[in-house]
C-alpha cells in the first residue's frame, strides 16, 4: 500500500497533475478549434486536436484505444510497485514516479471518456520542424520519465560503487 505521511507529497503532485490536465482539456475542448491560435508568435500556438493512438501519433488500428488503455494499466501497476519499494528520504524518486502516474493516469481519463482519443492541444514549432500536439499528463509523462531515468542511473552507479568496494574490501581481508 502507498501511503503514510512520507508519501503524501507523491499523492499530491499525482493528483495535481490529473486535475490540472483534466482542467486544461477541458478548456481545449470548450474554447479551441483545429485553427491554431498563435500564443508565442509561430513558435507555440494552442490547437485541438484528438489523438486516438499514443505518443508521437503511434495508432495500432481500430484497437488502439484498448491496446493503449491496457498499457497504460500495465505500466501504473509497474510504477506502482516501485512507488512501494521507494524508501523513506527518496522524495526526488517519489516526484518523479508522481509525475509519470500523474500523466499516464490524465491521459488514462481521455481514453475512457471518449472514442475520439486523447486531447492534446500544445503545438510547438521551431522553424519548420512541428512537435507532435500534447497536452499537461503528456509533459508530466516526458519530465517524470528523464527525472525518473536520471534516479534510476544514480540508482544503478550507486550499487556499482557498493559491489565495487565490497570486492575491495574482500580482497584486502585475510
Amino acid at each position: 500500500m502507498i501511503g503514510g505521511a512520507r508519501r503524501s507529497s507523491f499523492w499530491w503532485i499525482l493528483v495535481g497533475v490529473v486535475v490540472l490536465d483534466y482542467a486544461t482539456k477541458l478548456l481545449a475542448v470548450a474554447g479551441l478549434s483545429r485553427v491554431p491560435v498563435p500564443v508565442l508568435g509561430d513558435w507555440l500556438s494552442l490547437r485541438l486536436v484528438y489523438n486516438p493512438g499514443a505518443a508521437f501519433g503511434i495508432y495500432l488500428g481500430a484497437y488502439s484505444r484498448w491496446i493503449f488503455t491496457a498499457l497504460a494499466l500495465i505500466a501504473l501497476v509497474v510504477l506502482g510497485e516501485m512507488v512501494r519499494k521507494t524508501k523513506p528520504g527518496e522524495h526526488f524518486r517519489l516526484v518523479a514516479l508522481a509525475l509519470v502516474c500523474g500523466g499516464a493516469v490524465g491521459n488514462l481519463v481521455d481514453r475512457f471518456r471518449s472514442a475520439r482519443g486523447v486531447v492534446d492541444f500544445i503545438d510547438v514549432w521551431i522553424g519548420s520542424f512541428h512537435w507532435p500536439t500534447f497536452n499537461v499528463a503528456d509533459m508530466a509523462v516526458s519530465c517524470g520519465a528523464i527525472a525518473l531515468a536520471v534516479v534510476l542511473w544514480n540508482e544503478g552507479r550507486h550499487d556499482e560503487s557498493a559491489v565495487a568496494e565490497q570486492a575491495d574490501v574482500a580482497e584486502v581481508s585475510p
